[in-house]
């Protein structure tokens, strides 16, 4: 990263310092968990990727509504900090698109649950079997309840 992209990551903790240590534990968890039952498979754009992005803002919302003991603040958070990862990321205009869609996935599926990390691992794990592959941002739009990926 560079000082500029620092300094909008330091910007999003200030205004929340509160909600770092559970962001942290999430995305930690997140990564553990995606490596044990994907390798390195994750890290591509595949429905395994589509996985981890709405697993990491599930658990990102579980994790700050603990301390918020409010959904919608939960949400709000998760959003705001993985679209600026997003934003940050070299991806391209697809994978970005694929990214934030799955990530919003994640927070829906917080919005009315307070599932364990091994329930909503489950729940991701039949959501992938009717994953959506896309080759455009507007099929992305069109796609409300399911994963979306670009690869195999």
């Amino acid at each position: 990263m560079n000082f500029k992209e620092l300094l909008a990551v330091f910007k999003v903790f200030i205004s929340k310092p509160r909600y770092m240590l559970p962001t942290y534990r999430a995305t930690i968890e997140t990564l553990k968990i995606c490596d044990e039952l994907y390798q390195k498979e994750h890290h591509k754009n595949g429905k395994e990727n589509a996985f981890r992005h709405a697993l990491w803002n599930y658990l990102i919302c579980r994790e700050c509504f603990r301390i918020s003991q409010s959904v919608e603040a939960a949400r709000i958070w998760s959003d705001q900090f993985t679209g600026l990862h997003e934003k940050l990321s070299p991806n391209q205009k697809l994978a970005k698109a694929m990214d934030l869609h799955n990530n919003r996935f994640g927070q829906a599926i917080f919005q009315g649950t307070n599932l364990s990390s091994k329930a909503v691992i489950t729940l991701l794990q039949e959501k992938m079997k009717s994953a959506r592959k896309v080759s455009e941002t507007k099929e992305i739009a069109k796609t409300k309840n399911n994963l979306v990926y670009i690869e195999d």
